[in-house]
């Protein structure tokens, strides 16, 4: 894959725990602009983690966040998400008892103007969400509501999207519309940092990776080359 070279997200030195727990040990990663980034590693690893603490929702011990060139460490979430980056949580995080457009709305709550145009888009990319924009989000598949938290974050127009797990719980064939659907956003000029336990997958979609264990990164670059590495192969892919 073409190599990119503007730095959107710069991760400095990051450190993270919980009630006195080390979750994050010393993080140090760079997503550039236009890039599909993956973090890799077992469950308990820490993405979720470092997904958070990049958008904001924990504060860590130490280490700076940097977005756009701008030091965002400790910043209110918001304020990030209205500065251009929005996370896609793991298991959804839809809203079962709104109807999928007011959970298309919501996304964009920060900045309703524009709305329309912004619907527009996100039912050209997921024309089964406008289908069931009337239904509530709870009524919806595993795989719709996977879309849907995907569309909901698009609306809030983002420069930057964290997307946590999308693969979890879901049938081999809406996996791979799900990783369609983000390789063409990227297309369309989206960075994505993208936490995933599917290495395979989630390592051929992407340009660059890292591999978390026990809160550190113990291997990182192109993902094409980590898929080659014995190491990689061994612990994740089973070969």
């Amino acid at each position: 894959m073409e190599q990119k070279d503007e730095v959107i997200l710069s991760v400095k030195d990051l450190s993270v725990s919980y009630d006195h727990t080390p979750i994050l040990r010393g993080i140090n990663l760079e997503v550039r602009r236009g890039e599909i980034v993956v973090l890799a590693g077992a469950n308990g690893a820490g993405k979720t983690t470092l997904m958070e603490t990049i958008l904001g929702i924990n504060v860590p011990d130490s280490g700076a966040v940097i977005f756009e060139g701008r030091d965002i460490t400790g910043a209110p979430v918001d304020k990030t998400v209205r500065d251009g980056m929005t996370l896609v949580p793991e298991g959804r995080g839809v809203f079962a008892s709104m109807s999928v457009m007011d959970n298309l709305l919501l996304g964009a709550h920060h900045e309703l103007k524009g709305a329309d145009k912004k619907l527009s888009f996100v039912f050209n990319a997921f024309p089964i969400l406008e289908a069931r924009k009337k239904q509530l989000a709870g009524t919806l598949s595993g795989g719709e509501r996977q879309m849907l938290a995907i569309a909901r974050a698009l609306m809030s127009t983002p420069h930057l999207i964290l997307v946590d797990e999308p693969s979890i719980g879901l049938a081999p064939i809406i996996v791979t519309t799900i990783f369609d659907i983000l390789l063409k956003l990227n297309k369309e000029g989206y960075s994505i940092l993208l936490s995933e336990q599917n290495v395979y997958r989630a390592f051929k979609c992407a340009h660059r990776a890292y591999v978390l264990e026990t809160g550190r990164v113990v291997r990182e670059g192109r993902a094409e080359d980590l898929l080659k590495d014995p190491a990689v192969r061994e612990a994740y892919l089973g070969v």
